[in-house]
């Protein structure tokens, strides 16, 4: 369970940040600017996978490894 809260941090991660790589040098690149519905929130929706990425290390650093 570990590996997979770390994988999903860090995805979340990359996406996060190609998310705002894409609106401050216009790079073509990422997941969020491609979904329809969040046209105009891409730097909020961005964020949030920043913070969703470091919560889910968080989470994956509170267990115990098996």
């Amino acid at each position: 369970m570990k590996q997979v809260l770390e994988i999903l941090g860090f995805l979340a991660l990359v996406q996060g940040v190609a998310g705002l790589v894409h609106e401050f040098t216009d790079w073509k690149w990422g997941l969020v600017q491609r979904l329809g519905f969040l046209d105009g929130y891409e730097i909020y929706a961005s964020v949030a996978l920043l913070v969703l990425g470091v919560a889910l290390f968080a989470a994956a650093g509170s267990r115990k490894s098996v």
